[in-house]
């Protein structure tokens, strides 16, 4: 909790600190990139940085969680952070890299901010820093414990044992333990981050969708080629070098958008690639002899570019109470007139209950969830996962996901 002097000089200055975070994200990073060349090239995508994506998240997440502190100050933020620090154990992060971190941060802002930053500003906003830092320092170590492993130690070596060919432009790479050890349990719904060696010397790390069922004799992520301007080096990478008895530097499972394991309706919304946690799911649920009521819902370009089609199908029809939902926006073959075009849920029957999980492109996320709200689903029954930086699908949405590809 915020200490009640320092709630008054946070709130007071929200405005004008929230109006500039963004100005001061870039400086902050500059200032830390100059002093840990390496974070950039070894722990931070640098496409991310690139577009500013991430300078974006991270002043929403600090906004958000200082706007938290003042106007609930009761209420512990655990939820909101649940995503950020799962992430960061995916990366291996270790509470010795908050401190670099506050002394970047704290420099930008006063750089920024210049004279505004009077010793009683740094002093509250220093211990929105900490309070914020200690939380994820202690969900991060309760990540690590539950894994077995030291804080950081997530990575390990796994052998490439398949690929297969999904469309042109997606991949998917069956893993196994290089070591012969045992294989890590996951969640329907959880990714593992994959860390290559670009040609340039640069170790990036990107997260991937476990797109298997848990309880498969392999692990399976599925990559797609991600094009545009920066191209994604890791997927373009994996795309062009990797094959069977290749080795990949794989972290064990995290992720908090999992699936829950109660009897009440389900609801899978997907586009495009957002399809491989939403895979997992129905394989985890075909698997476990689910009875609950389930709809799935896709939407992709055409039939050439929907993953796993095949297994979509196979896969919802071993669920009793399962009922699938395609919409193509350019088929390629003979669909009904309500499958073309962009998914609409008006004519599908979604019960007030229903807990819905949603991954694909954030446009898509946010139809989805606007169509699922008017129809009277819980905000809080509403779970979804974007592929990047996290910019949110409204002004704070808290048990999100974010990954980095």
């Amino acid at each position: 909790m915020l200490s009640e002097k320092s709630a008054a000089v946070v709130r007071a200055t929200l405005p004008v600190v929230g109006g500039k975070i963004e100005e001061i994200t870039p400086v902050f990073y500059r200032k830390m990139f100059a002093e840990h060349p390496e974070f950039l090239r070894n722990l931070f995508n640098r496409g991310n940085q690139a577009n500013t994506a991430q300078s974006r998240a991270l002043a929403r997440s600090i906004a958000t969680f200082a706007s938290m502190l003042v106007e609930h100050p009761d209420q512990r933020p655990d939820e909101m952070l649940a995503r950020i620090a799962h992430k960061h154990a995916s990366l291996g992060i270790t509470p010795d890299q908050y401190p670099i971190v506050h002394r970047h941060l704290f420099a930008a802002i006063a750089e920024v901010l210049g004279d505004a930053v009077t010793p009683e500003v740094a002093a509250a906003w220093d211990e929105v820093y900490w309070l914020m830092a200690g939380a994820l320092i202690a969900l991060e170590a309760r990540l690590y414990a539950r894994a077995g492993v030291a804080e950081g130690d997530v990575w390990r070596p796994w052998r490439v044992v398949g690929r297969t060919e999904e469309t042109p432009d997606v991949a998917t790479f069956a893993l196994r333990p290089a070591d012969d050890g045992p294989l890590p349990p996951f969640r329907p719904g959880q990714y593992v981050s994959v860390q290559v060696e670009l040609p340039d010397g640069a170790r990036q790390i990107r997260q991937y969708s476990l797109s298997c069922a848990p309880d498969g004799a392999d692990r399976w992520i599925s990559v797609k080629r991600v094009a545009g301007d920066p191209a994604g080096e890791v997927s373009n990478w994996l795309h062009a070098n990797v094959g069977e008895n290749d080795v990949l530097t794989v972290s064990l499972p995290f992720g908090d958008v999992v699936l829950d394991d109660s009897d009440g309706p389900l609801l899978l919304a997907s586009a495009g690639i957002g399809c491989t946690p939403m895979i997992s799911m129905l394989a985890h649920l075909a698997s476990s002899g689910a009875t609950r009521p389930v709809t799935v819902v896709h939407a992709d370009r055409s039939e050439r570019t929907h993953p796993f089609r095949s297994e979509f199908g196979e896969l919802t029809e071993k669920i009793p109470q399962a009922v699938a939902h395609v919409w193509y926006e350019h088929p390629e073959g003979p669909w009904p007139a309500e499958r073309i075009g962009f998914a609409d849920l008006s004519d599908i029957e979604i019960p007030r209950d229903t807990r819905a999980y949603l991954c694909g492109p954030v446009p898509f996320m946010r139809s989805v969830r606007t169509q699922l709200l008017r129809r009277g689903v819980p905000a809080s029954r509403v779970h979804y996962e974007v592929f990047g930086p996290d910019l949110g699908l409204e002004s704070a949405v808290p048990g999100t996901g974010a990954r980095t590809e």
